[in-house]
Parts: structure tokens; C-alpha cells; sequence
């Protein structure tokens, strides 16, 4: 039985959802093996140089922290997970992107991708993550490093990201082909794309 959310919670947590303590591990496919001698991060595209690191590259770039809840498609929320990785505004510092740069998709191992808007994947809160709650990142939740993109559902904080490939026009990813609505904004219920035409 779902458990009444908490007065002082329910501004925190977007309609049809309910409040879990569980990080359940949700994934489609196998979860990638990963090999540190061979993993390797790629940003290209509408860039003005393509830009790649090893995984010790990509380790040593600069390191934050960031508190931020969770909320999930399947109709659940996790309260003030504790992330840390490298947010996209450090990352972002590095790479000169095209004046025609709208878009960024997000390409991850097990050919899973997810598209975003600059707008959303440039806000403060989102990030590359390697360890949540004080942990490294467990295989199932994304380890070496998954997206966390806060504001959307959660299947666009996309596990074991490899690349970020930046477009003039939108691309749906693997879910939002799949049926799943094209932005997410769990405040609005954007669950399904016939939503979009709404």
C-alpha cells in the first residue's frame, strides 16, 4: 500500500507519483560490461572541435556535488538523492559548440540514446554522475557515469553515457520513439508522446 505523502513533501513531488526510500534498477537490455582501459567519452557534432577522453581524462575533470530528487515514469519519487560527477556547466566550458547547436542527444552503451533541448541539459542541476549517496554508482544504476537531469523523468537521465552529439534538429531517443512523450516534465505529466498533441 502507497503511503500518504507528508504535507510539508507534497510541493516536492509532481502529481501521480508516490514517495519510495528503493532506488529500483530499471533498464532495458544487459547492463555493459565496463573496462576501464577501453571506456572512453566522446562529445561531437555542432562543435567546433570534437572533443574525447579516457576514462582518467574524463575522472580528473573538475568535481561537484548536487542534492536533487528523482522521479521516475513508473509513477515513483526518491527525495535528496546526493549525486557527485561533473556538472554540464564545467563540462560546457570546454566545448565551443556551432551557433546552430539546438540539441543534444545522448548516446550511452547498450545503444540506448535520449534527447534533450540545450535549454534543459544546461541547467545548473544537471550533471554526469559517477557515485550517488556517498557510493560509487552500482553497474545497474549507470557506473561509470550516467546524465541526471533533475527537472524530467527519469528515463532522461540516461545510464552509461559515452557520448553527447549536438544537433541543429531534434532527434527522438530509444524511449521517445517507443511511445514515451518527447520533453518529460513530470510537473505536467508529459508519460506519453500522444500527450504532445495536446
Amino acid at each position: 500500500m502507497k503511503k500518504p505523502i507528508p504535507p510539508e513533501l507534497q510541493k516536492r513531488v509532481p502529481p501521480g507519483q508516490f514517495l519510495t526510500e528503493k532506488f529500483p534498477v530499471l533498464s532495458y537490455g544487459p547492463t555493459p560490461k565496463f573496462d576501464s582501459a577501453t571506456w572512453d567519452f566522446r562529445i561531437f557534432g555542432e562543435v567546433e572541435q570534437e572533443l574525447r577522453f579516457n576514462y582518467e581524462q574524463f575522472r580528473a575533470l573538475p568535481q561537484s556535488s548536487e542534492t536533487a530528487d528523482f522521479h521516475c515514469v513508473t509513477t515513483w519519487s526518491q527525495l535528496d538523492n546526493h549525486w557527485e560527477g561533473i556538472k554540464i556547466a564545467d563540462l560546457m566550458k570546454l566545448v565551443r559548440l556551432k551557433p546552430e547547436a539546438r540539441y543534444v542527444i545522448v548516446h550511452c552503451d547498450g545503444e540506448y540514446t535520449t534527447n534533450l533541448p540545450l535549454r534543459d541539459f544546461s541547467s545548473d542541476d544537471v550533471m554526469l554522475a559517477h557515485r550517488r549517496n556517498g557510493r560509487d554508482l552500482e553497474p545497474g544504476h549507470g557506473f561509470p557515469v550516467r546524465l541526471v537531469v533533475p527537472q524530467l523523468y527519469g528515463w532522461k537521465s540516461a545510464k552509461w553515457v559515452r557520448a553527447l552529439e549536438f544537433t541543429r534538429a531534434d532527434r527522438r531517443g530509444f524511449w521517445e520513439v517507443r511511445g514515451y512523450h518527447n520533453h518529460a516534465d513530470p510537473w505536467a505529466e508529459q508519460r506519453y508522446s500522444f500527450q504532445e498533441e495536446e
